[in-house]
């Protein structure tokens, strides 16, 4: 589990067999017709290689997300800690409008892997 954009939002990352990538993020909705509505989007595809990890979200309300970049080690001290991991890169979101003209914004991230719980096993 990591931080997302906005105080309340993540996104669960799960690395499964074969380098696939499966989760979710949970965000706020931020257009007219969702806002301030929690949305669940789903990661549609993604891969990882090493410590690499790449994923795109369905799309929901015309609102998609993509992802690249790698796990790091973060600031925290023990797996306990928040930012123990911290996932850094480039995430992209497309807009596409009822009219099919979209927009396009990409920005640098850092993620922070929220805290695990102490019995929780490695």
């Amino acid at each position: 589990m990591y931080s997302f954009l906005k105080e309340g939002e993540f996104m669960q990352i799960t690395l499964e067999d074969k380098g696939k990538v499966s989760g979710f993020i949970s965000r706020y909705g931020d257009s007219e017709n969702n806002q301030g509505t929690f949305l669940d989007q789903f990661i549609k595809s993604g891969s990882s290689n090493g410590n690499q990890v790449s994923f795109t979200t369905e799309s929901i309300h015309g609102v998609r997300y993509s992802f690249a970049g790698t796990f790091e080690r973060g600031p925290g001290k023990k797996p306990q800690d928040e930012g123990y991991y911290i996932l850094r890169g480039t995430l992209t979101r497309e807009d596409t409008a009822p009219d099919n003209k979209g927009t396009v914004q990409k920005r640098e991230v850092e993620f922070r892997s929220f805290p695990r719980d102490a019995d929780t096993p490695q």
